[in-house]
């Protein structure tokens, strides 16, 4: 597999922590997305990838798979050990609540919405749903990181800064956390 990547990246970091929750093996191809130039936009990243986003994946069959979400999906479904999406569907579409609300709806902003939805995360565990991660931990991190760095203060929503302080002991985040 090639994983096309930016290390700054919040979207690019939600797939390289599945790989390592996964313990598999992607070829990291950089591509550059700020400035004059960025290789996101160079024609041939175009050619690869028309949408010209990261995170895209280039799969063992040749396919190429674009948004983090589905990339991680996925990634879950071929290397199925240490599941991101419980079993449970009321678990599952919650652990997906969450990816989502944060892919869709915080990955560019901090919606007065959005917000107020984190301040009703229960800590349902030391991760978002129990005692290991999950899709919505895989989201939520690097947004979260990102959000830290960007001077958003996090202990408005203790849950949110609860799990991330877990999360942050946990090399498969640590390690692929956005640059």
């Amino acid at each position: 597999m090639k994983l096309y990547d930016a290390a700054i990246s919040s979207a690019a970091s939600r797939v390289r922590i599945a790989l390592a929750l996964k313990h598999l093996e992607a070829e990291r191809i950089p591509v550059t997305i700020l400035g004059p130039g960025a290789g996101n936009r160079a024609a041939d990243y175009l050619r690869i990838n028309p949408q010209g986003l990261v995170p895209a994946l280039q799969t063992e069959g040749g396919s190429l798979l674009t948004q983090s979400l589905a990339i991680v999906e996925y990634l879950d479904e071929i290397a199925p050990a240490r599941p991101l999406l419980p079993i449970d569907p009321e678990a599952r579409a919650f652990v997906r609540s969450i990816a989502l609300a944060v892919a869709a709806e915080i990955h560019a902003l901090l919606t007065a919405r959005v917000a107020a939805l984190l301040r009703t995360m229960s800590g349902a565990g030391p991760c978002c749903l129990g005692e290991s991660p999950t899709l919505a931990d895989v989201f939520l991190f690097p947004q979260a990181v990102n959000a830290e760095r960007a001077g958003l203060e996090l202990a408005r929503w203790p849950a949110v800064a609860g799990v991330l302080y877990i999360l942050r002991t946990l090399p498969a985040f640590v390690d692929n956390a956005p640059a």
